[in-house]
This record gives structure tokens, C-alpha cells and sequence, in this order.
């Protein structure tokens, strides 16, 4: 294991935060909030400052592979988990440690899950920042850190593959940096492209930017209670609907649409179901919810953001569908295992996954019913290869297993088995809300030390998708 190059990445890492941290500190400036000196100041110094220790000579050993890879990315995500929640801490708006990681956590990770029971009391700074980690974590804090540097690419690819979501990850272009500043592009066009409109349909400046950060990482995090239903408007309801189910397409097909590749996107068979599950889950939930409403517009309207916000694993709400009948609660739920496409900003386990897994179980079927068929499992009109099935299973039992595990943990605590189920679900899918005293109109701020630590790694282990953070255990010297 290559200790000496791992602690390099990290610091690059490190130096990327700090410098982030400016930009809370101008806002708080703006607003007259002179604890941004403290708060963000402090921390910002003492990264860059472990940074250039840790950066100021470059290895003579720079190979990275898988492993080094892995355990770079799972101990920059809590690195920077770490450093990110002093601002609340040293603020003294959320002084316990442990709530102010989970919140960090749950910003990077883009989970959108809070321990705050009032949003709005936090200072403009902190909630700049919160929204913030949002926008950093939704691409990938490494793949951040590959579009600026100038890096070796046989060593960028085992990073990208580390924090990229999906069953597989490939280049756009021959070199990795070059695919991550190509993503980057893409993802910084779509944010102030939200942005814009936002302010269109009358949205302050401020407002649209922390809730195009959360939008673009589909996380979540508002800075109202009531989150997007305080504006009670159709447009901007509709508006972040639409970019959340953009953000969570495969960022791969927006490069195919620039260099007019139209048949690879037509022809993408995760694309196709994903939206399918959103028109056919809006319109079931829809119906279901009619007699509530007593309006065809009004149940569409709450039933496509709501969908589209759980699907993607963002978390924004314009309703409290704990309050829905329990069939519309029970498609919400599976929502948040379904999640997005792979290759997004998205969570849950990837359309991608469970086209997989249907067709292994068909083909599975197929071969018990009749020995000596050969059957293939195919995605877009291909074989998928044999490594990408037995990954796809693999991850499929571990995610099981550490679902279980973690139920039984935070059940420990004073809550519900709904309740429990799900807030493990909507933490290890990156959602952000569950049902009860975790839904939309509740927080997790009532939660004991323990299970918002549990609930963390929870977070961790989704967005990383299981392998980064189990390779910490795993590491030896060569």
C-alpha cells in the first residue's frame, strides 16, 4: 500500500475544501455576520495549512491502484466529513460533534437528512455551507479534485471508479482528467442554468443558489421548514422537479447529446426505465391521493415533485406524504431503493442494478425451466459481462447485510420499527427523509449519539457504494 501517495491525495483534498471555505466567509460578510472569522476562518487556516504539509513534496512512488484508490476516497469523504462540520460546531449553531458531522455527512453525501428542528435560526453562512456540501459531494469531492489537477492517469481511473455511483465506470475521452473537467463542465452548466430560472419565477439570488447546489446534487437541504412548498409556486415546484430527474440521468448521455451521439441515448435502456418508473409512479400515487386533493392538477402536481425528488434521492418535499394514503407511501418507499441512474448525482441503488438483477433472476428461471438454453443477460442490446454480473450480486448482498446490521443498531434506539426502517433506508439510499417522527415535518435531531454516528456511516457507505469504506479494513503494508 502506497501510504505515502494516499496521504498526498488527501491533502490535495484538503487544500480543495479550504479554499471552499471562503465562500461562506464572503457571504457572512455580506450579511454581517462577523462569526464567519471564527467559524469558517479557523478551519479554512488549519486545512490549508495540513495541506501543504502534507503536499509540499510530491512521492517518488505516485502508482496508485484499486486499493490505494479506494482507501483514498473513503478516508478523504471522512476527512473532509470531519473538517466541515467545525464551522457548526465552532458557531455554536449545532455545538454537539455528532449531530454536526451527521449534517456535514449528510451534505456531502447528499442525503439531505437533518438533525435541525429549525432550519431557518442558522445563519446565512452556515446554511450557504450546508447547501454547498451538497453541490461538492454530488459529482464526487475526487473527481473535483481530478478535473483541477494535473494528474497520472492510470491513477485518476482507480479514483474515478472508487467514487463514481454505478455498477461501472468508463472514460468519456482516452484521458480520466480529461472526462472529469468534460462532467464538471456539464454539472456547473446545469447549476446556473437552474439558477437563472429559479430567479425567473421570482426566487432571491440566494434562495436559488442553495437550492440549485442541492438540486445539482440532488440532496435536498432548504432553508425552510417546509422546504420547496414555502413558495407555493407551480413554476418553481416544477422547475427543480425537472432538474432533479436531469441530474439524476447518467452524465455520460449529456456528453453523447454535445457530440451528437443521439442513438447511444436513445438506445439506453436505464434512461428509458427510469423515466417509465417515474410517469407510472406519479400517475398510481396520483390517483391514490385524488380524494385529498379533490383536483386531477393538484394530485399530479404533488405526486410528480414528490416522486421525482424520492427517485432521485434528493429529499425536497411539497408534502408530507406520511399523511398519504398507505399505498402511495409504500411506492415512495421503494422509490428510495430504486433510485437513479448510475453515473448521476443520485442515490439509491441505481436503475442500472436492478435491470441487472431482473434480468439474472429471468435468466436464472430460464435455465431451471430448460438446462440447455443459453441465455445472455443483455443491457442495451449488449451481453453484460460476467465481472458486472457477479459485482452487481455482491453488492446487492452486502447491501442486505449491512442494512440488517444497521437496523438492529439503531433500533436500539426510542423509535418505532417504521421509524427505524426508514431512516436506515433513507440514509443508506442518500434520500433524506423517512416516515413518522423522520418524515418531511421531522428531523432526526431526537436521535441519541450513537444511532446519528450509525446512520452516518450509513450515508458514507451509500454514496461510496459499500467498497471504498470496507477497503479501510482491509489495508496492509506491501
Amino acid at each position: 500500500m502506497n501510504y505515502r501517495m494516499i496521504l498526498f491525495i488527501i491533502g490535495q483534498i484538503m487544500k480543495a475544501e479550504g479554499a471552499f471555505m471562503a465562500l461562506p466567509i464572503i457571504v457572512g460578510l455580506i450579511y454581517g455576520e462577523s462569526h464567519v472569522w471564527v467559524s469558517f476562518g479557523i478551519p479554512m487556516v488549519c486545512q490549508l495549512a495540513a495541506s501543504f504539509a502534507l503536499t509540499l513534496k510530491k512521492p517518488k512512488n505516485n502508482a496508485v491502484f484499486s486499493s490505494e484508490g479506494f482507501v483514498s476516497v473513503a478516508l478523504a469523504w471522512i476527512i473532509v466529513s470531519l473538517t466541515g462540520a467545525l464551522p457548526f460546531v465552532l458557531s455554536g449553531e449545532i455545538p454537539n460533534f455528532a449531530d454536526a458531522f451527521f449534517e456535514t455527512v449528510s451534505g456531502f453525501t447528499t442525503t439531505g437528512a437533518t438533525i435541525l428542528p429549525d432550519v431557518e435560526a442558522l445563519s446565512r453562512s452556515c446554511l450557504f455551507w450546508r447547501s454547498f456540501t451538497h453541490w461538492i459531494g454530488g459529482m464526487g469531492i475526487l473527481v473535483f479534485a481530478l478535473a483541477v489537477m494535473s494528474s497520472n492517469d492510470s491513477r485518476t481511473m482507480h479514483m474515478m471508479r472508487a467514487e463514481c455511483a454505478g455498477p461501472k465506470v468508463g472514460r468519456l475521452v482516452s484521458k480520466s482528467s480529461f472526462s472529469a473537467r468534460i462532467l464538471y463542465g456539464i454539472y456547473i452548466s446545469m447549476t446556473a442554468l437552474e439558477v437563472i430560472l429559479l430567479l425567473l419565477g421570482g426566487m432571491p439570488l440566494f434562495d436559488s443558489l442553495v437550492h440549485s447546489f442541492a438540486s445539482a446534487g440532488t440532496g435536498g437541504f432548504s432553508i425552510y421548514a417546509d422546504s420547496i412548498g414555502h413558495y407555493d409556486s407551480v413554476y418553481i415546484e416544477m422547475v427543480v422537479a425537472v432538474f432533479i430527474i436531469l441530474f439524476g440521468v447518467n452524465f455520460n448521455l449529456y456528453y453523447y447529446l454535445i457530440i451528437k451521439k443521439f442513438a447511444q441515448v436513445y438506445k439506453n435502456e436505464e434512461l428509458r426505465v427510469y423515466l417509465g418508473v417515474i410517469l407510472t409512479a406519479t400517475v398510481l400515487i396520483a390517483v391514490n391521493i385524488f380524494n385529498i386533493y379533490d383536483s386531477v392538477g393538484s394530485s399530479l402536481r404533488y405526486s410528480f415533485f414528490m416522486v421525482a425528488s424520492t427517485i432521485t434521492s434528493t429529499g425536497f418535499a411539497t408534502a408530507d406524504f406520511t399523511l398519504w394514503p398507505e399505498f402511495s407511501q409504500t411506492i415512495i418507499l421503494a422509490l428510495m431503493f430504486i433510485g437513479s441512474c448510475a453515473g448521476s448525482t443520485g442515490g439509491g441503488m441505481k436503475i442500472s442494478r436492478w435491470i441487472i438483477l431482473v434480468k439474472t433472476g429471468l435468466k436464472e428461471l430460464k435455465y431451471v425451466l430448460n438446462p440447455r438454453a443459453v441465455v445472455s443477460v443483455k443491457m442495451d442490446g449488449k451481453p453484460v459481462e460476467q465481472d458486472v454480473i457477479r459485482g452487481v450480486t455482491s453488492y446487492s448482498i452486502l447491501f442486505v447485510l449491512i442494512f440488517v446490521i444497521s437496523m438492529l443498531l439503531v433500533s436500539l434506539d426510542r423509535y418505532s420499527i417504521e421509524e427505524t426502517f426508514s431512516g436506515v433506508a433513507t440514509c443508506i439510499n442518500n434520500v433524506g427523509y423517512g416516515v413518522g417522527r423522520l418524515g418531511p415535518a421531522g428531523s432526526f435531531g431526537g436521535m441519541n449519539n450513537f444511532s446519528t454516528v450509525i446512520l452516518s456511516i450509513d450515508m458514507l457507505i451509500g454514496r461510496l457504494e459499500i467498497y471504498p469504506l470496507l477497503m479501510i479494513f482491509t489495508i496492509r503494508r506491501k
